[in-house]
C-alpha cells in the first residue's frame, strides 16, 4: 500500500491520555517525509496546545495547522453559515477560543448555542441556552456526536461525557435536533484534506472508532485503517451497521508492515 498523504486521529491512535503509544512513536518517525495531518473530536485544546502536548510527549512538533478540531470546523461552519455570526458556547476553553476568531460572544441574542465538551454545562448556560434557541430562535450546534470519551484524570482512566452527552439536555428541552460538525460528519476530514492538497482515495484515515473515524472516512471514499488501541479492542466483532475498514490492524507496528515507505 502506497498512500500519498495520511489522516490520523490522535487520542486512541498516538496516545492515550498523557501516554505516548511506543508503536506511534516508532510510526510518525517513518511518517516525517510523508504528508500528514492530525483530526480530532476533541473541541478542548486549541491547535497549538495540541502541538505542544504532542511535543511533550516525545514526538516531533507538528505545524499548528495541520491539527483540525472539531472546535475549528465549527467556527468555520458557523462562519459560512452566517458572516460575523453571534453565538453563545457552553465547553471548555479551545471552543470560545476558536469562536472568537469568527465569531462574537453574546448570551442575549447569540444566533447559534454551541456545546463542545469539557467543564461549561450546568444549570445557568442550559437555562441561557434553552431561552436563547426557544424565545431567540438560535441554532443548536454540536462539535461532535461522542456519547463518551476516554481520558486520564490523576493517572487513573476515566470516561467522561462527550459531545452528544453534553448536547442532549438542550436537544431534550428544546426539541431541537443539533447541527453535529465533528467526525463522522465530513468537514473535519475536507479541511485537513484542502490544507494538505490531496483528494479523498489519495489519502488513508488512520482511526480508533468504527463510528467517527472510519465511517467519517468511508463516506468520502477515502481508504482506511483501524488500529485496535483505543477502546475497541483486538479481536471485538466490526459493527455489522458500519462499512469495514480497508486494513483492520491490533497498532501501528502492524500498519507500518503494509505500507510502502518512500
Amino acid at each position: 500500500m502506497h498512500p500519498k498523504a495520511f489522516l490520523l486521529d490522535m487520542d486512541g491512535v498516538l496516545y492515550h491520555g498523557d501516554r505516548p503509544l511506543a508503536a506511534a512513536l516508532r510510526f510518525m518517525e517513518k511518517l516525517v517525509a510523508v504528508p500528514h495531518a492530525f483530526l480530532t473530536n476533541n473541541p478542548i485544546l486549541p491547535p497549538e496546545q495540541v502541538a505542544d502536548k504532542l511535543e511533550r510527549m516525545g514526538f516531533r512538533r507538528p505545524e499548528s495547522h495541520l491539527i483540525v478540531t472539531s472546535a475549528e470546523a465549527t467556527a468555520d461552519w458557523l462562519a459560512a453559515e452566517k458572516p460575523d455570526f453571534r453565538y453563545f458556547a457552553v465547553g471548555a476553553e479551545g471552543l470560545p477560543i476558536a469562536l472568537r476568531k469568527k465569531g462574537r460572544e453574546d448570551a442575549e441574542k447569540a444566533d447559534f448555542v454551541v456545546v463542545g465538551e469539557g467543564a461549561g454545562l450546568e444549570y445557568a448556560s442550559l437555562t441561557t441556552g434553552i431561552n436563547l434557541i426557544l424565545k431567540r430562535g438560535a441554532r443548536l450546534v454540536v462539535t461532535n456526536p461522542d456519547a463518551n470519551v476516554d481520558a486520564t484524570v490523576d493517572g487513573e482512566h476515566r470516561i467522561l461525557p462527550g459531545g452528544g452527552a453534553l448536547v442532549a439536555p438542550f436537544a431534550a428541552a428544546t426539541g431541537q435536533e443539533p447541527v453535529i460538525i465533528g467526525k463522522p460528519e465530513p468537514l473535519l476530514y475536507r479541511m485537513a484534506l484542502a490544507r494538505l492538497g490531496f483528494e479523498p482515495g489519495d489519502c488513508l484515515m488512520i482511526g480508533d472508532r468504527p463510528d467517527t473515524d472510519i465511517a467519517g472516512a468511508a463516506r468520502l471514499g477515502m481508504p482506511t485503517a483501524m488500529v485496535r488501541t483505543g477502546r475497541f479492542a483486538p479481536g471485538e466483532p466490526w459493527p455489522s451497521a458500519l462499512p469495514a475498514p480497508d486494513i483492520d490492524v491490533d497498532d501501528l507496528d502492524a500498519l507500518a508492515g503494509l505500507i510502502d515507505w518512500p
